[in-house]
């Protein structure tokens, strides 16, 4: 597989972030979408800027905020449409560790069929109650697949490989707000993608804001899980009655 790379990035009111990632992401000379999720500060202006200075930055817009996974989405069918075979993505709220990014490309140009999943090393700077229901949503996740191959499914710090991630976008309605990240990696791991994590360190910013809406998100995610472990269930059934090549399908060809 051809690897050429970009960089994906949703943006929500977080102008002064995307303008930081700048630094990390200038010296790489790597095609940068910045897709502005229907921000209601001044983000659209700051993009604006930072697309004049730096010709290789790309910005996409929403004319509404569609939530962070929509966002995610256009971004990565900008790229593919542009014929790039990965794309990173990273958040703009501060919390990951863009230093980092070298070592997630340098991994995914190794492994270019494998989605290269962060795995968070959190600090004190983590709220406790966001640990909690993160090891929660793993176990979800471990319950979906059937596997402990996603190690995390919520840290929006990863390389995707374009094609397969399109594929499912196609043919499937995706969450389009925080229950994306969880959702594309157990269907990509249920078409068979390898999914490899690298654990990489995440904080909280003191003074950060956190566009996560606790009870609109967690209805969301919650949701998600539930057609994800009624998918698994139809998945079992199906393997079992040989359309996926199971027992079933062995029984016949043996008949």
């Amino acid at each position: 597989m051809t690897f050429r790379p970009c960089i994906v990035v949703p943006v929500f009111n977080h102008g002064d972030g995307a303008a930081a990632l700048m630094a990390h992401f200038a010296p790489l000379d790597l095609r940068v979408f910045f897709v502005n999720d229907g921000s209601a500060d001044d983000t659209a202006l700051r993009l604006a800027e930072i697309e004049k200075q730096y010709p290789a930055v790309r910005v996409v817009g929403h004319a509404e905020n569609r939530g962070k996974g929509a966002a995610v989405v256009s971004g990565l069918r900008a790229a593919h449409d542009e014929g790039f075979s990965h794309a990173l993505q990273i958040d703009a709220d501060g919390q990951h560790d863009a230093g980092d990014i070298p070592r997630f490309l340098a991994l995914a140009e190794r492994n270019p069929g494998a989605v290269i999943a962060g795995q968070p090393v959190f600090d004190a700077s983590v709220p406790t109650g966001r640990l909690i229901a993160r090891y929660l949503t793993h176990v979800w996740i471990w319950v979906e697949t059937l596997s402990f191959a996603i190690r995390d499914s919520m840290c929006g710090f990863r390389v995707y490989p374009l094609a397969p991630v399109i594929g499912v976008a196609d043919r499937t309605r995706l969450g389009r707000r925080m229950d994306f990240d969880p959702e594309i990696l157990v269907r990509l791991h249920w078409d068979g993608v390898a999914i490899m994590s690298l654990p990489t360190r995440v904080i909280y910013p003191e003074g950060g804001s956190s566009h996560f809406r606790l009870w609109l998100d967690n209805w969301l995610i919650t949701r998600m899980h539930i057609r994800l472990v009624f998918g698994m269930l139809w998945r079992v059934l199906l393997f079992r009655t040989g359309k996926f090549g199971g027992p079933g399908a062995r029984r016949k060809a043996a008949g």
